[in-house]
């Protein structure tokens, strides 16, 4: 664990943060690697619970108003919440849309760091992108509806590999097991992914 992951820890420990709040803590940290498409999936699905939604939101909404210096807060919470408006439960979307001022606001976001880089750009940009799609139902209806049906073929996929593939042999009679290549992860969640590596990289 990193200095950072362990004063994070401690933080939870003493503030009495939940589980749920812990892992949107641990998704929108101040570490230079970005967020886990497993660990952003597990929050979104959290969503479809009131109350661990409550608690996601308020804690996204947190970082969301953090200061410049922690501009990661603020750049992996929008990453976080545009994951959760794509798969996760309709509450994101109605929250998301009743708060649409604070995202807006993010993009005038500005920060230079100590070498004199302009980190804020990420952050100005991405609010424009969860704006733009908070303001056209139609388009985010249509995104949602294009991310479920994945998530339903990629349950499925993996369905049929448990029922067959394992019964798939070479020729010398040896176990093979494949991997599609359309169960890799989603174009966004990939997107999403390397803009943090670029980040961190960068640095």
């Amino acid at each position: 664990m990193s200095g950072k992951g362990v004063v994070r820890s401690i933080k939870n420990y003493a503030k009495g943060f939940s589980d749920v709040q812990i892992r949107v803590r641990e998704a929108t940290s101040n570490d230079s690697w970005g967020p886990s498409g497993t660990l952003m999936n597990e929050i979104a699905q959290m969503t479809y619970n009131q109350h661990d939604f409550v608690e996601i939101m308020d804690m996204i909404d947190r970082r969301l108003n953090d200061k410049g210096k922690n501009w990661r807060h603020v750049f992996k919470a929008l990453l976080l919440l545009d994951y959760c408006l794509h798969v996760g439960s309709d509450n994101v979307v109605l929250y998301a849309k009743e708060n649409v001022y604070v995202v807006k606001t993010l993009k005038e976001f500005q920060h230079i760091d100590d070498t004199g880089r302009d980190v804020g750009a990420n952050v100005r940009q991405k609010a424009k992108e969860i704006s733009n799609l908070l303001l056209d139902d139609a388009r985010l209806r249509e995104e949602r509806r294009q991310r479920q049906q994945m998530r339903d073929r990629m349950i499925g996929v993996t369905d049929y590999m448990n029922e067959t593939m394992l019964g798939t042999r070479n020729e010398d009679g040896e176990q093979v097991y494949t991997r599609p290549g359309y169960l890799d992860d989603d174009k966004e969640l990939r997107k999403a992914l390397e803009e943090s590596k670029r980040l961190a990289d960068a640095e």
